[in-house]
């Protein structure tokens, strides 16, 4: 790992192999997003609208 300086800010380069390793880490990391049913999709879609409506 090296460091770059360019226009007075401090970049880090990695070799492309870590670089892959660092963003499967932080993918592990993050929550995986939660599926609906179509049902549960429709009925919360009808409430976004109902409220988006409201603020008009």
């Amino acid at each position: 790992m090296n460091t770059v300086v360019i226009d007075n800010k401090k970049y880090v380069v990695v070799e492309a192999k870590t670089y892959k390793k660092l963003q499967e880490k932080a993918a592990r990391a993050t929550p995986p997003i939660k599926k609906l049913t179509l049902q549960h999709a429709k009925s919360h879609a009808y409430k976004l609208i109902d409220k988006w409506t409201k603020e008009k």
